[in-house]
């Protein structure tokens, strides 16, 4: 093996989830580590090992890399179709991924993941909640449907850096039951069909009844 993918437990850790995909879809060589989460960051075992005290973290072929983003960026250095080709394109990609990366703060505090969560339409959304949801619709349409025509995923046939970036927000879309345009609810099944989220899941699954955390 070639280095090491630190995670914490994929049942609710969204940020492993986006770095996993984008290690996963450029192929690197790596050992998956998983530290369950405690809740309110409490995972010392986390705060001991990375480097800003959070998951994922890769450490591969000599270089460190952490923050989710980074690890994505870092991945289509090795994998260059992570990004779209053409380069408006890519400028558009790269911006709703770090659109992503710093905000949605009211759905990612309101919605949290938990991928063995039933679905179920929320009792109460705020204001704030709600136009949250709205410009997320709005956000995800306008990449889908940036050529004219539906696309399977964000930018394009095959998966990218943005679609990892959001991936986390299919699941909270699909749990949470929120009010998104039917264009976007059309990716989000793309989105869980995708052999690698079925295996995330599958994962989350088999991780130890222990783990799980208390409401």
């Amino acid at each position: 093996m070639a280095g090491v993918l630190l995670l914490g437990s994929r049942r609710y850790s969204s940020w492993s989830l986006r770095g996993w995909l984008a290690v996963r879809l450029a192929g690197l060589d790596v050992t998956e580590e998983v530290i369950p989460l405690k809740g309110g960051g409490r995972t010392t075992e986390i705060h001991a090992r990375s480097p800003n005290r959070m998951v994922p973290y890769l450490q591969h072929d000599g270089a460190d890399v952490w923050e989710s983003l980074a690890i994505c960026e870092y991945c289509a250095e090795i994998a260059p179709l992570l990004w779209p080709e053409d380069r408006i394109v890519r400028a558009h990609a790269r911006s709703i991924s770090a659109q992503m990366h710093a905000g949605f703060r009211p759905i990612r505090q309101n919605c949290s993941m938990d991928v063995e969560r039933v679905p179920a339409s929320l009792l109460e959304i705020s204001e704030e909640l709600a136009a949250d949801v709205a410009l997320l619709s709005r956000t995800l349409k306008g990449a889908l449907m940036r050529s004219g025509q539906l696309t399977p995923f964000l930018f394009g046939d095959r998966m990218t850096v943005a679609d990892c970036m959001y991936a986390p927000i299919a699941i909270r879309i699909h749990i949470f039951e929120l009010d998104v345009d039917p264009v976007v609810k059309t990716w989000v099944r793309t989105m869980l069909d995708h052999p690698l989220m079925r295996e995330w899941y599958a994962l989350a699954d088999a991780e130890p009844a222990e783990w799980r955390l208390v409401y």
